[in-house]
């Protein structure tokens, strides 16, 4: 049964969901339309450049998302806030870790360096935007801190994974809250 879509933005989860599952080489067109519920036309309707134009627009949504919800707060609110916000943000994001990454994943496929900008600007802002939030929270060695969360972040979303154990992911994000609490907050 076809799917009923009205704008690209509303195909843009769904091919995201499909690339979740099967990596970027394993997303097939056939996946592509499975995964979607829509035909090839309209598939190329939304995405003229194919599967590559697909991958850049469920990054850039990607990052739409963190950057309105995790990285601007992080460098305009109070730090406190908005540092307890970005972990409940990630962990609703990443479904306690079971949704993978897939800024992470892009970055570790054999495509990586078609999508090396995009994934690498996504963690440089949030490296930065984190750090600056640290400092003006009061912390010390603010970009080595910032380092540790957001790779701790990416490593429990692996264990999570690997181990089927959403309370890894729970676990982990607590010890780095701690880790980033402000002092006196």
């Amino acid at each position: 049964m076809a799917r009923l879509v009205q704008e690209r933005g509303d195909v843009v989860p769904l091919v995201a969901e499909v690339f979740r599952r099967y990596g970027f080489e394993g997303a097939s067109l056939t996946r592509l339309t499975e995964g979607t519920k829509l035909g090839k036309g309209s598939l190329y309707h939304f995405f003229p450049g194919g599967k590559e134009e697909m991958a850049e627009a469920v990054l850039a949504h990607i990052g739409d998302w963190f950057e309105t919800e995790v990285f601007r707060p992080l460098a305009e609110e109070p730090p406190a806030r908005a540092i307890d916000a970005m972990f409940d943000k990630v962990e609703t994001y990443f479904r306690s870790g079971r949704r993978i990454c897939l800024m992470g994943a892009f970055a570790l496929e054999e495509t990586r360096d078609r999508f090396a900008a995009m994934v690498g600007s996504y963690f440089a802002r949030w490296l930065a935007v984190l750090a600056t939030a640290l400092d003006r929270a009061g912390l010390a060695e603010t970009p080595a801190l910032a380092a540790r969360i957001v790779a701790g972040i990416q490593g429990a979303i692996v264990l999570a994974r690997a181990l089927d154990d959403p309370a890894c992911f729970h676990r982990v994000l607590g010890e780095l809250r701690l880790a980033a609490r402000v002092p006196g907050a």
